[in-house]
């Protein structure tokens, strides 16, 4: 198990930028993949982002490519989302997820999930 903790969202104009962060403890981190969702009031869940703890490979949503960028910082246990050029229908919250590649691969979810962080992109 992988506990998951995300912090940074907020409240930020439209062309603007906004960083969130992922806390992860529970386990090494060796053999995860992580990812970011999010979802909007009347939504479903959406893939952002995510990137192979191992070697550090990234794959978006084309939705955010070019503005977004994920990020891991091995020391910390960390894992960054940096949003730029934000858009108001990027408006969500945002989840941090994490998987055992295996699990992964396998079954193509993740089954470690954070409380998620609310992100508002006012026009």
């Amino acid at each position: 198990q992988v506990q998951l903790v995300e912090s940074g969202g907020g409240l930020v104009q439209a062309g603007g930028s906004l960083g969130l962060s992922c806390a992860a403890s529970g386990r090494s981190l060796s053999n995860l993949v992580m990812g970011w969702f999010r979802q909007a009031p009347g939504t479903e869940r959406e893939f952002v982002a995510r990137i192979n703890w191992n070697d550090g490979s990234t794959y978006y949503a084309d939705s955010v490519k070019g503005r977004f960028t994920i990020s891991r910082d091995n020391a910390k246990k960390w894992v960054y989302l940096q949003m730029n050029s934000l858009k108001p229908e990027d408006t969500a919250v945002y989840y941090c997820a994490a998987a055992d590649y295996r699990y992964y691969s396998r079954y193509g979810r993740y089954d470690n999930w954070g409380q998620g962080t609310q992100v508002t992109v006012s026009s």
